[in-house]
């Protein structure tokens, strides 16, 4: 048995468009160097409530225009579509006004605070026939193509059961924002959407999702295990911790055939297929050139879709974005984690 060949595109080769950044914050500084260096697209403009904080990141990444608040930024008509990069708490609002203003968006993951939010976006963007996407960069790399047509193809067989992990040590001493529950902190919509979008792609959404967490004195989640259950019966085991680092590795494992992701599952990275005695029979390596980045891809495959006239991508449409939202519900449902506002 071998391994299929990604099929995701060069993002090189996808069309130039012009982004507006809202927020410059330390995601914003990713995906603006993954535009510069892997795509033939520009950053032309970046939005934030700091004007001083707005030049410094313009001037950082040579960008035209620095805006002192997110309306003058989504009213620029030299920009095409929007990255919304602020904290999740934001997120719907500040989507909602960039499609206001007529522009496309691809929001950070987690896309919202809730599906209730997810739907609020998505029907706005639909409601105006503009691009709206999730930019959980993950599910456009060429690693996660890979794994997704094994599957597909049956090359594993029947899929019994899916493990993944994400555990980074940023509390308490990380970013204060993930401690703050207005702020929709918490190892869940930071680093668990990681398993749980995993999942989802390979699953096609969730028969069941259970969940138990240990929460810190303010209400955000610490730490959180997850079960899903896919359609056909499959389980995904999956956990999520924001005070401690963990192998951050995946395992898909079939009747016939498993296959392998080591630490940092969700990023560029090697793929293994391994055999029910565990004989490694391929693999397939994902690490990218020097010319490229992870959110090249997402910010490429976005561009595609703007100029083709699509309302999603194919990578994150808005069903999957639903459904894994939907998801992150249930299981806060269940440890009782609560923001305000919602």
């Amino acid at each position: 048995m071998t391994l299929p060949g990604p099929l995701t595109p060069d993002p090189h080769e996808a069309p130039a468009i012009r982004w507006g950044i809202l927020g410059p914050g330390g995601i914003a500084h990713t995906f603006a160097e993954a535009v510069a260096v892997g795509t033939a697209s520009q950053v032309v403009a970046v939005g934030s409530r700091n004007a001083d904080r707005a030049r410094g990141f313009a001037d950082e990444f040579g960008i035209e225009r620095a805006y002192g608040s997110y309306e003058e930024l989504v009213t620029d008509d030299g920009v095409d579509a929007v990255y919304v990069a602020s904290p999740h708490s934001e997120h719907r609002d500040h989507a909602l006004l960039a499609l206001e203003a007529g522009k496309p968006v691809l929001v950070e993951k987690a896309f919202t605070r809730s599906a209730a939010e997810a739907r609020q976006v998505l029907d706005a963007a639909t409601e105006r026939g503009l691009l709206a996407a999730e930019a959980m960069w993950s599910r456009y790399l060429p690693h996660y193509d890979v794994v997704k047509q094994a599957v597909d193809g049956g090359l594993l067989g029947e899929i019994v059961v899916v493990f993944a992990d994400h555990g980074q040590k940023l509390y308490p001493d990380g970013p204060a924002r993930l401690s703050q529950p207005e702020l929709a902190g918490g190892a869940l919509l930071d680093l668990g959407v990681y398993p749980i979008s995993f999942s989802d792609m390979l699953f096609g959404g969730f028969a069941s999702v259970s969940g138990t967490g240990t929460l810190t004195e303010l209400g955000v989640d610490e730490a959180t295990s997850i079960v899903v259950t896919g359609e056909a019966g499959a389980q995904g085991l999956l956990s999520c911790t924001m005070n401690a680092a963990t192998p951050c590795s995946a395992v898909v494992a079939g009747t016939d055939a498993r296959l392998e992701i080591d630490g940092r599952f969700y990023a560029p990275n090697v793929v293994r297929l391994v055999s029910r005695d565990g004989a490694v029979l391929d693999t397939y390596d994902g690490a990218l050139p020097d010319n490229l980045r992870g959110f090249s891809y997402e910010a490429a495959e976005f561009a595609r879709c703007l100029v083709a006239g699509s309302t999603e991508t194919t990578s994150m449409p808005h069903a999957a974005t639903l459904r894994v939202m939907e998801a992150m519900d249930e299981v806060r449902r269940q440890t009782g984690v609560t923001y305000p506002g919602e």
